[in-house]
């Protein structure tokens, strides 16, 4: 979502450090350069225009002026008043002290309401919460229907009341229900218009009027841009919203909502959703996101996103094999059906630092397909050759490539980067039987990364 106004940026910073010392006149060019960045990246514009007003006070100071790295003080001049922009830190939820907490999902029609209800319900299982789901969407066809399947997919409880209860008649039910069953966040999912009208402002403001919501977010389409931005503050005058969910982040939006919003509206940004799965949903960290703009990554998410997808045991285990020098081609096929766990692998590579080698990463274009076809290759082999990869001599790839529909290239590919992942294991063991204990330390966390690092090479 931010690559174009990410690419804009390493410009400036690049102009900046060719210039070999800041002055109000470099200054002011890489201003006006950053001011046409945001405005293209569809940031209101009064927000660029405080923002760029409040960098310019400070990179015109003497002491960044006089800085031995002054291009690296404008950078965090930036970076602080992007983060001071999308909030100081991340914006929790609240929860009542006498359960259920309700949380309300209020936006306009087509926005993702009830995409995003199942999603937040998955999240806060996870967390360890008992979500209980119920949609007062009496009008849209099937609205109620939708978010039964949706329900059904994620595992997650859901009252469906009678067929022809009105809003706050199957709202209320939905509390009586959540209370009886020890469930200790109610999710609503309010029905939505094409376009705010005072019929369903009405509804919505009774709902909470009876309900006294812990949460009311506002759902809103990053793709939509100023407008999600409009919509969101027309909400928040009726309503008082409590935070922002943002979807479609994973889309060609160019990330001006996201930047605008908290300014414009005063609401926070506290989830954003990244793809169309359960899972691809994430609390919004400003510092995390700020980083990525910047191009200095976001290690944190990344490493998160692989404690999440990758089970301890297997961890430790492979860890095992590693430091025994007895990682097979078994082995390899399996960390391969780990990355499929993180997601699209152009977000996993999007969350790596954009300096030295790994900027060439960022354009890098990987076709999930290609998993598929190790995955092929692999169990096209017997156990003995997967145990033991130098006996695969070349009738055995012949056979192989015949076998997984491939050709004995992609055999011969395969085999190369599974020596080339055991040859990297060697150098970190010390070449096996386990190593000193600066290396075993060194190896700790690599049995959850070893996927990671088998994509990039």
């Amino acid at each position: 979502m931010f690559d174009n106004l990410q690419d804009k940026l390493q410009r400036v910073f690049k102009n900046l450090r060719g210039e070999g010392k800041l002055t109000e006149q470099n200054i002011q060019d890489a201003l006006r350069e950053i001011r046409m960045a945001l405005l293209e990246a569809d940031v209101n514009f009064k927000v660029v225009k405080q923002l760029v007003e409040a960098i310019k006070e400070k990179a015109l100071g003497q002491e960044v002026l006089t800085a031995l790295s002054p291009t690296e003080q404008v950078i965090k001049i930036l970076r602080d008043e992007l983060i001071t922009l999308l909030g100081p830190e991340e914006a929790k939820l609240k929860y009542a002290n006498d359960p259920p907490s309700v949380f309300m999902m209020v936006g306009l029609q087509g926005s993702g309401k009830t995409t995003s209800s199942g999603k937040l319900a998955k999240w806060l299982s996870k967390n360890g919460h008992r979500p209980l789901l119920v949609s007062v969407d009496v009008y849209r066809p099937a609205a109620r229907e939708q978010l039964k399947v949706v329900a059904g997919q994620i595992g997650q409880p859901i009252y469906v009341g009678p067929a022809e209860g009105k809003p706050l008649e199957l709202a209320t039910a939905a509390r009586v229900e959540a209370t009886q069953l020890g469930r200790d966040v109610l999710i609503i999912d309010t029905a939505g218009r094409l376009h705010i009208d005072d019929e369903l402002m009405i509804e919505l403001e009774q709902l909470k009027e009876k309900l006294q919501p812990t949460e009311v977010l506002f759902v809103a389409d990053a793709m939509t841009g100023q407008d999600a931005v409009k919509s969101a503050s027309q909400f928040h005058e009726r309503l008082g919203l409590s935070g922002v969910v943002l979807t479609k982040m994973d889309g060609d939006a160019r990330g001006g909502a996201a930047l605008s919003i908290r300014h414009v509206t005063g609401c926070p940004l506290k989830f954003i959703g990244t793809g169309e799965k359960p899972d691809a949903f994430e609390q919004f960290h400003p510092d995390r996101v700020v980083s990525r703009i910047l191009g200095m990554g976001d290690m944190l998410s990344l490493i998160e996103k692989v404690e999440e997808s990758i089970d301890q045991k297997d961890a430790l285990e492979m860890q095992r094999k590693m430091l025994q020098n007895e990682f097979s081609l078994e082995d390899f096929r399996d960390q391969m059906r780990q990355i499929k766990k993180l997601g699209p692998l152009e977000s996993i590579l999007g969350m790596l630092p954009q300096v030295g080698a790994l900027q060439q990463l960022k354009d890098v274009k990987i076709d999930p397909k290609e998993i598929s076809r190790v995955e092929a290759i692999i169990c096209s082999m017997t156990a003995r050759e997967r145990r033991n990869h130098e006996i695969i001599n070349g009738s055995r790839r012949r056979r192989i490539a015949k076998g997984s529909g491939t050709t004995v290239q992609e055999v011969n590919q395969l085999l190369r980067q599974y020596r080339q992942t055991r040859q990297m294991m060697k150098s970190l063991t010390g070449g096996g039987g386990g190593g000193s204990k600066k290396r075993r330390r060194r190896l700790g966390g690599l049995g959850q990364k070893m996927n990671l690092e088998a994509l990039l090479r």
